[in-house]
């Protein structure tokens, strides 16, 4: 039970990390100077007051960088592979003191493919959003993905089989509309690439 729960808290923070890659280790940082969680041995180093500055400011960054137009579909082109990066140091910290290759590979599986999976539908959310909207609506999109980041981060702390379901539900939508944004864009160019005139023929 106890590494089916320290699973569901690394998948949950790490799918957090797919909506804003650096609030999920600034809310395990102050978990663990107050007490409230004890990361794998490794990773102690999250219980300092250096490692919790530093991710204060690179989440305020982050957050901040995120409302300036063109800046935050910038982002998206960087943002998944370090939110898998990121999602996959997580989740190792929170399976405690198990096999180290056992540690790294559920990691990797559950927690780097979950940041992957959320980064990849939050990019293509904003790109739609920003080809509907003109980048207008890109700002409230922005505001409900730092929502969702904190909301995860703190749900899994507290309620991890919880927030395992919830990552579980995420998941599966976000999978969905993802397939379902590039089989209508690829159905679209289509039907452009159809209706474009043919070159004409210059031979005699």
């Amino acid at each position: 039970m106890e590494i089916l729960l320290a699973l569901c808290l690394g998948i949950t923070l790490s799918a957090a990390c797919g909506f804003r890659i650096f609030i999920p280790p600034l809310v395990m940082s102050v978990a663990t100077i107050y007490g409230d969680f004890t990361p794998a041995p490794q990773f102690v180093w999250l219980g300092t007051f250096p490692a919790l500055l530093t991710l204060a400011i690179a989440a305020t960054v982050e957050i901040a960088a995120y409302y300036i137009p063109a800046v935050d579909n910038a982002l998206d082109l960087v943002a998944i592979p370090t939110a898998i990066a990121i999602g996959t140091a997580l989740s190792a910290a929170t399976l405690g003191e198990i096999d180290p290759v056992l540690q790294w590979t559920i990691a990797a599986i559950a927690g780097g493919g979950s940041a992957g999976a959320v980064e990849s539908f939050t990019s293509v959310t904003r790109l739609a959003s920003t080809t509907m909207t003109a980048g207008l609506g890109n700002s409230v999109f922005s505001s409900v993905e730092l929502i969702s980041a904190i909301a995860l981060s703190l749900l899994g702390l507290f309620v991890p089989l919880l927030a395992g379901i919830v990552v579980i539900i995420v998941l599966w939508i976000g999978i969905r509309q993802t397939r379902r944004f590039w089989h209508h864009r690829r159905r679209q160019q289509a039907i452009h690439a159809d209706q474009s005139p043919s070159t004409p023929n210059k031979n005699p």
